[in-house]
C-alpha cells in the first residue's frame, strides 16, 4: 500500500521526520529496482537507483555538523552508499543493491528508534561548551 503525503502534511512534518520519510522513500526504490531487474526492465531500474541516489545526496546536504564526530561519520557513510549506487546501477548488481538495502535499513532503524526517544544523548554542558568555541572560532570574522 502506498501512502501519498500532501504539500500541507510535508510542511507539517519536523525535519526528523521527513529524513525517515527519505530512508523510507529510498528503500522503496532500491526494492523496487531489484524487481525491475529481475523483469530485465534496465531503463525503470535505472530511474529507480537515480532517485535512491538523489534521495541520498538530500540526506548527505541535511546532516546537521553541529552534532558532532556522528555527523562526519554520516557523512562518509552516505558517500560510500552514494559510491555503491553508483556501481550497482553501471553493473546493473543486485548483490550491491542488497549491500546498500542491508546498510539503509541499519540506519533508517536506528534514526526511527532516536525519533521514538526524542533523547539527546549529549550533556547540555558540553553542547554549551561547543557552542561557546564555535562563537570564538578563528574563521569568524
Amino acid at each position: 500500500m502506498t501512502t501519498f503525503l500532501t504539500n500541507e502534511a510535508l510542511h507539517q512534518k519536523s525535519s526528523q521526520e521527513l529524513t525517515a520519510l527519505l530512508y523510507e522513500a529510498c528503500l522503496i526504490n532500491l526494492e523496487d529496482s531489484i524487481i525491475d531487474l529481475d523483469k530485465k526492465d534496465f531503463i525503470t531500474a535505472n530511474k529507480k537507483l537515480q532517485k535512491a541516489s538523489d534521495i541520498i545526496h538530500r540526506l548527505g546536504a541535511g546532516i546537521n555538523y553541529e552534532a558532532g564526530i556522528i555527523a562526519d561519520q554520516l557523512e562518509q557513510v552516505y558517500n560510500y552508499i552514494a559510491d555503491k549506487l553508483f556501481e550497482a546501477n553501471f553493473k546493473k548488481d543486485k548483490l550491491i543493491i542488497e549491500e546498500i538495502i542491508q546498510l539503509l535499513t541499519m540506519l533508517m532503524s536506528s534514526w526511527n528508534e532516536a525519533l521514538k526517544t526524542k533523547h539527546d544523548v549529549q550533556p547540555k554542558m558540553i553542547r554549551k561548551k561547543t557552542n561557546v568555541y564555535d562563537n570564538f572560532s578563528i574563521y569568524d570574522n
